[in-house]
Order: structure tokens, then sequence, then C-alpha cells
């Protein structure tokens, strides 16, 4: 029955460069129907920054990034009150710096509020900053407005901006925070997933090759004790160096060739080589 409801009001399907699940596919469609922030969990490379990127493109909206930092504040997403310009003017420009209006730029959440039909907001990354992060956004993500102190000015959005916001779990975000969002996980693509995803970069690769490069990048990722795994994104650069280089596919069934473009820590390279996974010759 829920499928069925979703389905009235299905708006994302994916795009040419985004193979999206019917679950992600449901998923997106639901937190733009009910305005909620959408929130994407999954391992590194799962495609949590790009389906932002799919959606706008998909939906013809413009795409406003806001990648968050250790430092990130959440009135830094709002506002910034360009104190340095204004002391300069001060010193030595010939402006009136009576109008505080001019020292005032709009930050991404600022900037999607002013837009807000009209675009998608990407938070990405909201678990690098600092834990109190997610709940000073809260009231703002809320009422889609907030109040320039310096001005006295609001900024309020009149329709609500599709709002994407990515975490790789680095830290736990605070319930208040989780209980304002959608949620989905993007478990890692199956083989036939895998596939399309592939042949979206690729569509010319020929079936041996690609299964050749697909049977090496599983075996590896089925290797417990590496530190890091293969990602699909570095499984597509894989093969786009492979094609560039002419490598042989009788090659890729028996060998690992430019092997640092899947494995990326020096223990993991380590542990392969070791087990003999992995040759020099």
């Amino acid at each position: 029955m829920q499928d069925i409801r979703i389905s009235q009001f299905n708006v994302f399907k994916g795009s040419d460069d985004y193979i999206a699940s019917p679950e992600l596919q449901n998923i997106v469609n639901v937190a733009i129907t009910l305005g909620k922030p959408l929130l994407i969990r999954g391992e590194p490379g799962t495609g949590k920054t790009k389906l932002a990127h799919s959606i706008a493109g998909a939906l013809g909206k413009r795409l406003i990034s806001w990648n968050i930092k250790s430092t990130t504040k959440a009135k830094d997403g709002c506002y910034i009150y360009d104190t340095v310009q204004r002391l300069n003017d001060a010193r030595f420009g010939d402006k009136d710096i009576s109008d505080i209006k001019q020292y005032i730029k709009l930050g991404p959440l600022g900037d999607a509020f002013k837009n807000a039909g009209d675009v998608v907001l990407l938070i990405d990354e909201v678990d690098k900053a600092d834990i109190e992060f997610p709940n000073d956004l809260l009231n703002e993500l809320d009422e889609m407005r907030f109040t320039v102190a310096e001005t006295g000015e609001v900024v309020s959005a009149t329709r609500r901006p599709i709002v994407v916001i990515t975490s790789n779990a680095e830290k736990e975000l605070p319930d208040a925070f989780l209980r304002r969002c959608i949620f989905f996980y993007i478990e890692f693509p199956g083989e036939k997933m895998m596939a399309d995803i592939v042949h979206v970069h690729y569509p010319d690769l020929e079936d041996r090759m690609l299964k050749a490069c697909m049977s090496r990048f599983y075996e590896l990722r089925e290797v417990r004790a590496l530190r890091k795994k293969p990602s699909t994104s570095e499984l597509i650069d894989w093969i786009g160096v492979i094609l560039k280089s002419g490598v042989d596919v009788a090659t890729i069934e028996k060998k690992y060739p430019f092997i640092g473009v899947l494995v990326k820590k020096e223990q993991d390279y380590a542990y392969l080589k070791g087990t003999g996974t992995i040759r020099d010759d």
C-alpha cells in the first residue's frame, strides 16, 4: 500500500548518470512531498553526494552545496557579516559604511531560502562538524527562516527547498535532529546494480571485461582484513584506467593491475601482497 501511495507523487526516478534503486527513488519523493530533509548514510563511495546532483539535474533545479568541515558553524550557512571588509572600507575607501547590508553575505542556507522553489540544498558530511552543529540547524530547518542580527532582516523561504544531508556516521547525530529527517541507508550495490552503474559510465564495455573487473573487485571486498574496502567510485576509476591503458581482459583475470586505484592503505597493500592476492610481476 505504501508504494502505491508513493507512486502517485513520484517525481524523481534517477537520472541518466545516476542509477537509483526503487527504494531510494521512493524515499526521495517522500522527503520532497513531506518537505523534510533527507538524511542519507552509506559507506564512502556509494553515491550519497552524487544523489543530490542527480535530484537537481532530474528536476531541473540549481544545486547549492554546503560542504561541512570540523570548524563549520550553523550560522555560517545562514550569513556572514564581513567585518574585515567594512573595516578596510572605513580606513581606505570612500564608501558609506553606515549601510551594513552591503557587508552581509548569504551563506548556502540563506541562498537556498531566497531561491527555495528552484534549488536543491546539499549539506554534505554533516557529521564532520561539532556535535552541536545539527542541533543548531533545527530551528532554521523547521521554520525555514532566520534573522540577520546586525540588520533585523528576516530571510525566509516561501517554499521549502529540497534538502539532502549526507553522513558517514563518523559521529552519532542527536535524536532531536534525526526525528526531523527522513532517513535512508544506501546499501552497497549488488552485482546486477553495479553492472548497471558501470554501464552508465562505460556503455560500450565488453561483457567479458565487465565480468572480469567486477569479479576481481568483489574478490577484494570479500577480504575481511582490509581496513578500507574499495568503493563504487574506485571501481569506476579502475575500469577507466584499464581501458585507457589497453590492458587486456586475460591480464585482469589473473592480476590486479593499477592496484593503487583500488587499495588506498599501506597496511592493506602489505596484507594482500603477503597473502599472494597481488603480485609485482
